[in-house]
This record gives C-alpha cells, structure tokens and sequence, in this order.
C-alpha cells in the first residue's frame, strides 16, 4: 500500500448553511418539527429565508455539509483532509467553494454549469441549543460517480461518507465507487447514518452496506442507532458489534461508547460552560475521531478527541470550529 497524500476525504451534500437563532413560535408557525432535518423544494426554501430575515436574530451563514463539516474539522486539528460536493457555479457556489478551501481542504469537484442552484440548509437554532434543520439539496444531488477522482481516493487512507447522500441513484453509484476504490487500494471507510429519519428510509440498505464489507466503521448517535435496529439501546449495540468491525455511538452529555467485537469502551463528554447550538456536534465528534484513526490512536483516545471537538462546536452558533482544534488538543493533553 503507498503512502497516503490525504488521511480523510470525505463525501456528501455540499450545502450553504444559514443559521439564525428563534423561538419555538416560529418553529410552530412553519409547520416544523423540532430538532429534525425537513427536505424543502426552492420556493420553501425562499419562504423560510424570507421570514427568517424578519426576526431578531442575526443571520450567519457558511458553507457546510455533514461531512464537510466533519472534514474541516479533521483539517483544524491538523491532518490533510479533502472533499468531494457538488455545487452550481453560481454566487453561493463560489462562496462555498472559497469557504471550504480557506479551511485548508482540498476541494477539486468540478462546478455544475446548469441545473439546480447551490444547496442550502436554513437551520433555526431555539433557546435550548436544538437546530432545526430545512434542507435544500439542489445541485448537491447532481453528485455522480464521475465526480469521484480514483486517484484522490486511492491516496487518502479513510474515506467518509454521509448518510444524508444515500438518496439519488447517481449519488448512490459514487458512494459505492468510492468505497471499492478505497478497498482495492487497502484503504479504511467510514459511514455516518447522519439523521434518524435518513435511517427510517434506508434501513435494510445501510444494514447491507455495513454486513457486506463496503463500509469499516459506523458513527450513529442512539435514536440513528435504536431507529437501525428498531429495538432498544442494549440490544441495538450488541447487534452493532456483529455487524460492523467498528462502531461509534454518541450519546449527548453521557459521552460515546466505541463498539467492535473486542468489546465496548466507554468515554465521557467533554464539560461545556454553555450549551449554544447542538449544529455540527456529531459532525465534530466524527473529526476527532477520525483524525484519532489517522494518527493510530486508542479508541479511547479517538474518543476524547471527539468529545473535545463536539464540545468545542456547541459551546457558540455554526458547525464549524471557531478555534484551532490542534491547539485545543493540545491544551488538553491529547495527541496531535
């Protein structure tokens, strides 16, 4: 196996966030359920936008994405990470693009020069800290397996896939092309079953991809979880364990458990001052565990990092970390 160029690329819905902090009140009015994830179609997204502009709350807006969240995560504690996401070459493409890039990831996927425009995610975060999320996919849908560079693949020693891209047949084709190129090149993948509801729609499938060797290792939290093997906590991660050669679970302020056949261990969450905005939480976690694989950690030392980087996300509004994850780690005694 040759050395790798990046230790994590990752896959998913390249998607423009807009945060703005509401009250339950508007989450009513909008018909939406709280703390879920809705698919929206263009003209809600307009609606919610524009009623969004008429609160108090200030707007902040970058790019994001589950598992581009996840890879500038990886990126700020320091490690080579990449990105693969379709966006429109249009004004919030561009902003994505220069975003996600300025993070210091490699992003090379070719811009849409038609069809829908950049996705977008309007995330209304309440007073508790929960996000409620209403997506946009747009071009983030038009991903193809022709977007999949084999060569860039090949040369990153994981690959992070997002639960949320498991929808379209063309996105489908990539995550399944990307995975047999990791493998053949004796790379590692990983999966996030990113929503409860996305596990609700694909149950049967994701079981498959996990029993069928395309995907190594499983972040869920414990509702994707209990909603995948539709029992309770107990029974759900003992089946995780014959199912998977590495499963991560986290459970909120009780922490994570990491899961494989060896056995089960247990790492506490991070104490926080404030809790802000649970946006990005498990998409933070994922990069602290993942730059943890990158650099032979212990699963229990994965597992704190995680925990330190989902601390560090929730503690203020967005998905993106606000200081150097490194330096963080560092502070904190964990390896980088």
């Amino acid at each position: 196996m040759t050395s790798a160029k990046y230790d994590v690329l990752g896959i998913g819905n390249a998607i423009f966030d807009v945060l703005v902090q509401t009250d339950d009140a508007f989450l009513t009015a909008h018909g939406m359920t709280k703390g879920g994830m809705a698919l929206i179609d263009e003209a809600r997204a307009s609606s919610i936008y524009s009623d969004m502009g008429k609160g108090s709350g200030k707007a902040t807006e970058m790019s994001g994405g589950s598992a581009a969240n996840t890879i500038v995560g990886i990126a700020s504690l320091g490690a080579r990470a990449a990105y693969v996401g379709k966006v429109k070459s249009d004004k919030i493409g561009e902003l994505y693009t220069h975003d996600i890039r300025a993070a210091g990831v490699a992003f090379d996927t070719k811009a849409a020069g038609s069809g829908p425009a950049t996705g977008c995610s309007y995330i209304l975060v309440t007073p508790d800290g929960e996000r409620t999320m209403n997506t946009y996919l747009g071009a983030a849908q038009e991903l193809t397996p022709d977007d999949i560079d084999a060569d860039a693949v090949a040369a990153s020693s994981m690959v992070y896939l997002e639960g949320y891209l498991w929808d379209p047949k063309s996105a489908k084709e990539a995550f399944v092309k990307a995975s047999k190129i990791a493998h053949d090149s004796g790379r590692q993948v990983a999966l996030t079953l990113s929503d409860a509801f996305c596990v609700g729609r694909y149950r049967n499938e994701f079981l498959e991809l996990m029993r069928n060797g395309t995907v190594d290792l499983i972040f869920a939290n414990e509702s994707e979880l209990t909603s995948l093997y539709e029992t309770d906590y107990d029974a759900a991660l003992a089946q995780l364990r014959n199912d998977i050669k590495l499963g991560v679970v986290t459970r909120s302020e009780k922490g994570c458990v990491v899961a494989s056949k060896d056995g089960v261990v247990a790492v506490p969450a991070f104490p926080i001052d404030k809790l802000v905005d649970t946006t990005g939480a498990g998409d933070l976690f994922a990069a602290g565990f993942l730059f943890g694989l990158a650099r032979s950690a212990s699963h229990e030392d994965c597992g704190r990092l995680g925990a330190l980087a989902a601390a560090e996300v929730i503690q203020h509004i967005g998905a993106r970390p606000q200081v150097s994850l490194k330096e963080l780690a560092k502070q904190n005694g964990l390896p980088v």
